[in-house]
């Protein structure tokens, strides 16, 4: 993934993309196909035939041509992204339509509408590279997993990239409090606790408080709301779909929202004091987390007992070690003041997460990741 550290905003965020061209004169069809964008997010182009004006077919993103169009669309230039969608389930010349206007693949709705809208949506959010997810767990409490989450996310925006912080942990606080912005306007996590299907990453990202030069999703100070597991994975889903970075504080549990959280990281870091006690417990926590997520990884911090190091406690863990977590001077007082965890780029735990972020892109373009 060179050349990562340049900004990676997409046009979603400042205007919403091009939606696809619609070439039919089928009515009914057509509401379909209308309501299909809407749920996608996506605004249409609608034509009878292949359009006159020069590039209106060849241009368009995705090409949606009735059944009823097909054979005005012979003459079109071929080009990808092109399907051909009906209503009639038995028609026997269908496939030979769709090879004359050079149609990738048949669409017979309503069967098809769930995979259209996901088609129609990447379309409409410039869908391209996923953003690189990582994971940060606590090996027993008071670990600093969430300190290390919002130094990570607070990094990654100070280089540049897309970031959005997740506070995958319902009774950890809030991570707006941590990082000085609970009174700033947004959505948080109970707005979306209902959410099933696909939810449009670009509305999403707008959707959530700014902080700091990234988006946070974090809890009100509510009662607490437990996501169920079909939630957590259509919004982790929107944010990996925004490109560059996702950072998840996620708690020492593993219910069935933890784990489809789990199972969409590319990598988890297991937060370890250099405790006996806490390697033990943080053994207990890799256990149930490798049951999910393959690529687990230690951090680890001092103060050491007597004997222990950072080697000794990743090995402990069979674990492969990122590093030690290095201590950060006056990091309480810079909080109670409104300065997050990493705010100072000079700082030793900013220089650890920019080290890990350098090491970390460097294979994400092939889904390797590499620390």
């Amino acid at each position: 993934m060179a050349g990562f550290r340049t900004s990676d905003r997409s046009p979603v965020a400042e205007g919403r993309l091009a939606g696809p061209l619609i070439v039919t004169e089928d009515v009914e069809l057509l509401d379909d196909l209308l309501r299909l964008c809407a749920a996608a997010g996506a605004e249409p182009e609608v034509h009878h035939s292949v359009p006159e004006r020069r590039g209106g077919w060849e241009s368009a993103p995705l090409v949606l041509v009735g059944d009823d169009a097909a054979a005005r669309c012979r003459s079109a230039t071929r080009r990808r992204d092109v399907l051909l969608v009906g209503r009639d389930q038995d028609d026997p010349d269908v496939w030979r339509r769709a090879v004359e206007i050079g149609a990738e693949c048949v669409l017979r709705l309503p069967d098809a509408e769930s995979w259209l809208v996901d088609r129609i949506a990447d379309v409409a959010e410039g869908v391209g590279r996923q953003a690189l997810t990582v994971g940060v767990i606590g090996g027993r409490g008071g670990a600093g997993a969430s300190t290390l989450a919002c130094a990570l996310a607070v990094t990654a925006a100070r280089q540049g990239l897309r970031t959005m912080l997740v506070d995958g942990d319902p009774l950890g606080g809030g991570l707006d409090v941590l990082l000085g912005g609970e009174r700033v306007e947004g959505r948080r996590w109970p707005d979306f606790a209902a959410s099933k299907g696909r939810v449009a990453g670009g509305a999403l990202e707008e959707s959530l408080p700014r902080l700091h030069d990234l988006r946070v999703l974090s809890w009100d100070r509510g009662d607490c709301v437990l996501v169920p597991p079909e939630a957590m994975r259509s919004v982790l889903a929107a944010a990996r779909r925004r490109c560059g970075v996702v950072v998840v504080d996620l708690p020492r549990r593993v219910d069935e929202g933890v784990a489809e959280a789990l199972a969409q990281l590319d990598v988890g870091l297991l937060v370890v004091p250099g405790e006996l006690r806490a390697v033990a417990a943080a053994g207990r926590v890799a256990s149930m987390v490798g049951m999910v997520l393959p690529d687990l990884r230690a951090v680890v911090r001092g103060p050491y007992a007597t004997g222990l190091d950072d080697s000794w406690v990743a090995d402990a863990l069979r674990l492969p070690l990122v590093g030690e977590l290095p201590k950060e001077p006056g990091l309480l007082a810079a909080q109670e003041s409104g300065a997050p965890p990493g705010a100072s780029a000079r700082g030793p735990l900013a220089r650890f997460c920019a080290a890990f972020w350098d090491r970390a892109l460097v294979g994400a373009g092939d889904g390797s990741v590499t620390a």
